[in-house]
């Protein structure tokens, strides 16, 4: 019961990946690709801590702790770069 759960949450997250590329596309101002690709790195989150669930395996909770960091740092930096024009002041 589980596993079907499982595979149907990955579904729908790959689903809503799926839409997130659509509007980092077809967005129509920039901030609305910033938040498709910060929604995106959320989603691939998700997918990997899925794939570690369904897997039973401990590694890739790791990787998606690292992923996030690295997510939040990248999308606060690039904001700033589309604000400001420059990431270190």
């Amino acid at each position: 019961m589980i596993g079907t759960a499982l595979h149907l949450a990955f579904a729908a997250v790959s689903l809503a990946l799926l839409c997130n590329c659509w509007r980092l596309m077809r967005g129509p101002a920039l901030g609305d690709r910033i938040v498709a690709l910060d929604t995106m790195v959320i989603n691939a989150i998700a997918i990997i801590i899925l794939i570690g669930m369904i897997g039973e395996t401990n590694a890739y909770f790791e990787a998606a702790l690292l992923m996030a960091m690295v997510g939040f740092v990248s999308t606060i930096a690039y904001c700033k770069f589309v604000l400001r024009g420059d990431i270190v002041e």
